[in-house]
């Protein structure tokens, strides 16, 4: 009811302006009382809610597409997407306890945008009815893949009889439609668990990828949306295995082999045409490789190959830090100088605080992994006495606000921290993911730089550290 009544106010003011887009919401039970709006990775405001939860914001010199807004929800920074066009006025209604369940659009333009989400919802949903299809027979799997596909066309059609659509609309579903498609079968080999990548790679049909004929390696109109930039990092990873499997003995993906990532590279480099997408790609792939590989000798190379191709230089320059921060944090190295605060605002240098085989863990209220992260922490320190845990809120330095969050999830004061320059801190210790793990020995030297407290050998590691 509250939705309707900024919308109706809306559609009577005078002053609306023919040709903009107009796109407000209420939110229930909101984290913080902002919203960012943001188009193509660029952010155009970030608008405040009223004293009822409210907002609206008007789109001028409007450009028809997606749009993101982003808001703190219960898992964090959630963020959805909403299509906008000219004289669309489009309000919606959240919770932020059950984001993209609650969501909900009315007024015009309202009916599209429900018809997305709904989509978005249901494919959730099919990802799980798609995995367990994949355990089937090539065959078998395509054959209930294509129905899928068909009733979704079907409905497509059943929808537009209805309502009136434009052709960025139907080229949006379509395109999701489709690239959902492409990718179950672009990841069938990789989740079929009857052999080796290698094995199901040769049990194929022939014609099994035919489709890849029909990828726009330049969808400038889907550039935003999750599906077609989900199917093509899948995408190249088939194919970059299957060049490296031509190439080499192995029988099963790893993700650390610096030949199948340089032919990744390569492939992204050679065929996407929107350098948008190409970099984030290039990136990424250098990142996974950078940051699970513990071969430093080898990042040289695929360094070199990705800077040959990136045009992007914040991208590049990230990259070039991390790879530095990394050669300098191996095994036996000591920690680099990091100012670290205490709960009670005490300055200490982080090289101080060890003094006895340590884990050091990193989190962020950002991400609902930090409870996760605790309650292992809090099991192991049970297991193994003789090692510290150290928590370190990686993303803040406001006393306050960590403080708040420290009594709110109770955790113990006496071995968590904050950085005092978190952005310099994350950059010298290669925080990324930002619930990467260290382990340290007793004289502050460097065990391992990026280990997972979730990894089945974590507890291998700690007991090779106790018997140091």
């Amino acid at each position: 009811m509250a939705s309707t009544l900024i919308l109706i106010s809306c559609e009577k003011d005078s002053k609306i302006e023919e040709g903009a887009a107009y796109f407000g919401g209420e939110v229930v039970n909101p984290r913080e009382n902002f919203v960012i709006l943001s188009k193509s990775k660029k952010v155009l405001d970030t608008v405040f809610l009223d004293e009822s939860n409210r907002f609206l914001y008007k789109v001028a010199n409007m450009e028809e597409g997606l749009y993101t807004f982003r808001l703190w929800a219960a898992e964090g920074l959630e963020y959805q997407m909403v299509l906008l066009e000219p004289n669309d006025s489009i309000i919606f209604r959240l919770n932020t306890l059950e984001f993209d369940e609650s969501l909900v659009y009315t007024g015009r333009g309202a009916r599209k945008n429900n018809y997305l989400i709904n989509l978005f919802l249901d494919g959730e949903a099919e990802d799980k009815v798609v995995l367990g299809y994949s355990q089937l027979a090539p065959h078998e799997f395509e054959r209930r893949l294509d129905s899928i596909r068909n009733h979704k066309f079907n409905k497509l059609k059943k929808f537009n009889v209805k309502n009136p659509t434009s052709d960025i609309f139907n080229n949006l579903v379509e395109g999701s439609i489709n690239y959902d498609y492409y990718l179950s079968k672009e990841v069938y080999p990789f989740v079929n668990y009857a052999n080796s990548e290698r094995a199901n790679f040769e049990a194929l049909p022939s014609n099994f990828y035919d489709f890849r004929s029909e990828i726009d390696y330049d969808y400038s109109e889907l550039m935003d949306f999750f599906p077609y930039y989900s199917f093509l990092k899948h995408h190249f990873e088939n194919m970059a295995l299957s060049e490296h499997f031509k190439k080499s003995d192995d029988t099963v993906l790893d993700v650390k082999s610096k030949n199948y990532n340089l032919i990744k590279l390569d492939l992204i480099d050679r065929l996407m045409i929107n350098d948008s997408i190409k970099n984030r790609l290039l990136a990424q792939t250098a990142f996974e490789f950078i940051s699970k590989s513990k071969n430093t000798d080898e990042y040289d190379e695929v360094l070199n190959s990705y800077t040959a191709k990136n045009t992007h230089v914040e991208n590049g320059t990230y990259i070039t830090e991390m790879v530095s921060s990394l050669k300098a944090l191996k095994t036996g190295s000591f920690l680099p100088e990091i100012s670290i605060l205490d709960y009670n605002n005490r300055e200490l240098n982080l090289k101080d605080v060890i003094n006895k085989p340590t884990v050091l863990y990193f989190w962020s209220n950002t991400y609902s992994s930090h409870n996760d992260s605790h309650k292992k922490a809090e099991e192991l320190k049970v297991k193994y006495p003789e090692v510290n845990f150290i928590a370190i809120h990686a993303t803040t330095n406001k006393q306050q606000e960590w403080k708040s969050l420290i009594l709110k999830y109770n955790y113990s004061k006496d071995n968590e921290f904050i950085f005092k320059n978190p952005e310099l801190a994350k950059q010298k210790l290669a925080i990324s993911p930002i619930n990467k793990v260290m382990i340290i020995d007793k004289k502050g030297k460097i065990v391992n730089a990026h280990t997972n407290m979730f990894s089945i050998m974590f507890e291998e590691e700690l007991l090779g550290l106790l018997n140091q």
